[in-house]
């Protein structure tokens, strides 16, 4: 019993005995360190893998056993082997070798006009392609187009010779070693040929002048172009670099940038005293707007500085002079980070304050809820807002106003109860507390009316602290509230029987009962 291996050759899987394994793969090492490992090489080594396929498959459908020892003597000895051609090649001219084995019938690709047909039976005939063209022709006139029907089945039914094997049957020589090796340097021989005379010609050297004239052409027109643009980016880029810092500039120093609404300039208003004065101590103002400033300056000074060099394409130390712009716009940047640490703190701890109220109106059966006038509603907004909170002007100086929550829970006892909710935060609760002295807010109440302001305001000299004012209405068991139009505004996720939106409620009669505020239904 002898070992077996499972090897592929040219794409087929063949079982083959190691002794023999052995003997082929020496075989085919030494052939390919014969020929080399160019493509020229590769292409003969490809070839010869695939004769040796077809003659063992040839053994294997007769015998229909492993590859042995004597089947790769045998393909040796057909194939020959390089030391045979090193005695050939020392010797006088070689004989070729012709008719060796019957011919085999292919299409042949590198005589065809259509399919390759009439080359093909002109190599198994050894007769001239263009004398079977011309009888195909003939016969096609004769028969009335039946020789058409008889080339296309010949086309569809005989095969293209695909490798050099398969070439070299169809003109009756031997697949051999040196047969292959032959023939490829033939076609690689007449294919350098055909270059040599093409590159010759003088339609060659025309067509090479005409190519380089027109490339030098349009090498020449984008060039152009491309200066164009360059100066076009340039242009805009000086423009947007001089508006944004002349906004810039204006906005910090004078609260107001007077380049608004400019395209590619400064976007929206920014007033950076004002601003930073509602959040951060006042003795931070000037350090953090002069870091603000270089943080947002630099970038504009950048596209002063690469608009000017594409416009006027002048020479500067362009290293010197980005590395300066980095090295002040990092420190810049470390800067307002610390002050930034710094004034975090103020938002760490929170605070509230609780006050309630009761309600005398023992006749009242239902509190009426109503959104008071805004009083602010006719003055100038700035254009910024932050969580419910906005910026007027009155009287030029700038008042901070937010909005305040409505919701409405059951009381514990017979009245009506209304409890107003000021929290605020602070670096420590003690502060947080003091944050929400700054907080002003107004109801009024007329009879069984209930007016609330639609804001709460930050008294002078009050920071922003995260600010909120939470009101609740406490309504007994058996009472009834009604919530205005305008309520919409300010209620907050009302609790009630039927799940009802905060915007649908406003409008309606709620009467709280034992599973809680219902919607009450009025007699028509």
């Amino acid at each position: 019993m002898k070992k077996t291996f499972t090897i592929n050759i040219s794409g087929t899987i063949f079982h083959i005995e190691d002794d023999a394994y052995e003997v082929l793969q020496k075989y085919l090492v030494n052939l390919k360190n014969h020929f080399g490992i160019d493509d020229e090489g590769k292409e003969i080594i490809a070839d010869i893998e695939a004769r040796i396929a077809e003659i063992f498959n040839e053994k294997s459908t007769v015998e229909k056993k492993v590859v042995t020892m004597e089947w790769v003597n045998e393909v040796v000895g057909i194939m020959g082997t390089p030391e045979d051609f090193a005695e050939e090649e020392s010797g006088e001219d070689p004989v070729i070798e012709k008719q060796k084995r019957k011919r085999s019938l292919y299409r042949d690709p590198d005589r065809r006009v259509l399919g390759g047909v009439c080359g093909g039976l002109g190599a198994y005939f050894n007769m001239d392609p263009v004398i079977l063209r011309i009888i195909f022709a003939v016969l096609f006139l004769i028969t009335s187009g039946a020789a058409l029907l008889a080339y296309l089945i010949l086309w569809i039914a005989v095969p293209k010779a695909t490798n050099t094997a398969q070439r070299l049957e169809m003109r009756g020589q031997e697949a051999t070693v040196k047969n292959i090796e032959k023939s490829i340097k033939e076609e690689v021989s007449e294919v350098k040929e055909s270059y040599k005379k093409f590159k010759e010609s003088d339609t060659y050297s025309k067509g090479k002048k005409s190519m380089e004239g027109a490339g030098d052409v349009v090498y020449n027109v984008f060039k152009v172009i491309l200066k164009i643009f360059v100066i076009i980016i340039g242009i805009v880029l000086l423009i947007s670099g001089f508006f944004g810092l002349l906004g810039l500039i204006s906005s910090m120093v004078i609260g107001q940038s007077f380049v608004d609404g400019w395209p590619l300039i400064w976007g929206p208003e920014i007033h950076f005293p004002n601003v930073l004065n509602h959040f951060v101590e006042p003795g931070t103002v000037t350090f953090g707007l002069i870091s603000v400033g270089f943080l947002a300056g630099i970038p504009l000074l950048a596209l002063l500085f690469i608009g000017s060099k594409l416009v006027f394409r002048y020479k500067s130390n362009n290293a010197a002079i980005v590395l300066s712009m980095l090295g002040v716009w990092f420190i810049a940047l470390i800067a307002l980070v610390t002050v930034s640490a710094s004034q975090v703190g103020n938002y760490k701890s929170r605070s509230s304050i609780t006050n309630s109220e009761t309600i005398s109106c023992d006749s009242c059966q239902t509190l009426y809820l109503e959104l008071a006038e805004d009083k602010y509603k006719e003055y100038f907004e700035t254009d910024w807002d932050l969580d419910n909170f906005k910026v007027v002007v009155v009287d030029g100086e700038e008042v901070m106003l937010g909005q305040p929550r409505l919701d409405v829970e059951k009381s514990s006892s017979e009245d009506f109860v209304i409890t107003i909710k000021n929290s605020s935060r602070g670096r420590t609760r003690e502060d947080a507390k003091e944050s929400t002295d700054y907080i002003a807010y107004h109801y009024s109440i007329d009879d069984s009316t209930l007016s609330f302001d639609p804001f709460f305001i930050l008294e002078e000299d009050g920071k922003w602290r995260n600010q909120e004012v939470d009101i609740t209405v406490k309504v007994p068991e058996g009472k009834a509230i009604y919530l205005g139009e305008e309520l919409v505004k300010i209620i907050h996720d009302i609790e009630n029987v039927s799940n009802t939106w905060d915007g649908d409620m406003v409008g309606e009669f709620w009467e709280m009962k034992i599973e809680g505020l219902t919607k009450k239904e009025i007699a028509e």
